[in-house]
């Protein structure tokens, strides 16, 4: 029996290194994210040099109702999704009352709403089926508060518990949970939210990153961590009072010499 797997956020960096890993391995991929002539260009590629099927939704996850038509195009193609991966997600930068609201709202949509919306969908079957993976984007922003970024890190809060509880809860059903949390990646990431990488901070790359969280997946494990500053920042979280963490934290969000935002 096949496998088909669900990406979102797969028309570029982590999700189309993630989608690549997928294909190699024979699954069938479901291609979800906004640009649709990216995602047809990604999909024509796996196609052809892994021979599987590859399916592409245009949806953007800001958008409420958009889980919902994601559910009823997989139902409408005939698929059964048994692994399911939440990559979509984007940050912004500044004080919260200076940042336009509604953007902000739609980050919560994306990152969390549209995740939960999504895994409740598909979770039952997988469930039923006694065999599925859901894979979640997480963050080492998720381990402590990030002023200047504060949607941000804390909807990678949510992810990163709500995935970690979900594993448990998991437990004897043939089915697992895995959270990966990575520090900064060479994507398109920091560009769409007109921030830097965190001061001291070394991005890795989305392949790295992409081939550190499959392997978690595939074994099972609830929670992985790329790279050994990255494990270092998101345990001194637990150790160090906060009290201190919000400000080293806001001193690692700010450049030494920020230059002008675009508009």
């Amino acid at each position: 029996m096949g496998h088909t797997a669900l990406i979102t956020g797969a028309s570029a960096g982590l999700g189309v290194e993630l989608a690549k890993l997928f294909a190699a391995d024979s699954y069938d991929v479901v291609l979800v994210a906004r640009r649709k002539e990216r995602l047809d260009a990604v999909a024509a590629e796996l196609a052809t040099k892994h021979k599987v099927k590859a399916y592409t939704i245009s949806a953007d996850l800001m958008e409420p109702e958009a889980p919902g038509a994601i559910v009823a195009e997989v139902k409408r193609l005939g698929l059964e999704i048994d692994s399911l991966v939440n990559n979509a997600g984007f940050g912004s930068l500044g004080n919260f009352h200076a940042l336009d609201v509604e953007k902000e709202v739609g980050q919560v949509q994306c990152n969390v709403t549209a995740l939960v919306a999504l895994t409740g969908a598909f979770l039952p079957g997988m469930v039923a089926r006694r065999r599925g993976r859901v894979l979640n984007i997480g963050s080492i922003a998720g381990f402590q508060a990030g002023p200047t970024m504060a949607t941000y890190y804390a909807t990678k809060a949510f992810v990163n518990n709500f995935t970690e509880a979900l594993w448990y809860e998991l437990r004897g059903t043939g089915v697992t949970a895995t959270v990966s949390c990575p520090g900064p990646i060479t994507t398109e990431f920091f560009e769409a939210s007109a921030a830097l990488p965190p001061r001291l901070m070394v991005p890795m790359t989305a392949e790295a990153v992409a081939r550190d969280a499959y392997r978690a997946m595939q074994a099972g494990r609830p929670l992985a961590i790329p790279g050994l500053l990255n494990r270092l920042v998101a345990a001194s979280g637990a150790w160090t009072p906060r009290f201190v963490m919000r400000p080293l934290v806001a001193f690692l969000l700010k450049p030494p010499s920020r230059p002008a935002l675009k508009a």
